[in-house]
């Protein structure tokens, strides 16, 4: 139902824009399809990837790393999911299938916060353009956000 209220939005507005300034909205929807074209191979690189390890990983392996208790479990998940950074539309999915597979949902909410939030590996890239200690304190406060998300989500769920 969201979706559809998204798509009618965004579809109303293009309409919108399209009455206001069709040139515009014209090179706006070039540069989309630009932008979308180019991000294509790289969704569809890391969805063949969580494929890969769901296959090839145990998931009696997957469940066990996922059900480790206190800090440490926490630790250690948050600092797996900080080496491997996702966008958000991958690792809420690859999340649900982990979820069927039996890890606990609380390791899980601190694993996706660090895949999204926290990017040991595009590091460089962010210090590039803002600067090595901006960097450093916004991966640091990302990686105890995620691990307080995740002890939060012991406590409630």
């Amino acid at each position: 139902m969201m979706s559809a209220v998204l798509y009618g939005s965004a579809a109303v507005a293009v309409v919108v824009s399209w009455r206001i300034d069709r040139e515009k909205t014209r090179r706006a929807l070039k540069i989309g399809a630009k932008s979308l074209q180019g991000l294509i191979p790289r969704i569809l690189g890391m969805v063949a990837l969580v494929g890969l390890v769901l296959a090839l990983v145990p998931p009696d392996m997957l469940r066990r790393l996922f059900n480790f208790q206190g800090l440490g479990g926490y630790v250690l998940i948050a600092g797996i999911g900080s080496l491997i950074t996702m966008p958000a539309p991958i690792a809420f999915p690859l999340a649900g299938s982990m979820l069927k597979l039996g890890a606990a949902p609380a390791t899980l909410a601190t694993f996706v916060t660090t895949l999204t939030m926290v990017g040991i590996v595009t590091a460089p890239m962010e210090v590039a353009h803002f600067g090595m200690r901006f960097t450093v304190v916004r991966q640091t406060l990302s990686f105890v956000t995620a691990i307080i998300i995740g002890l939060l989500m012991g406590v409630f769920l």
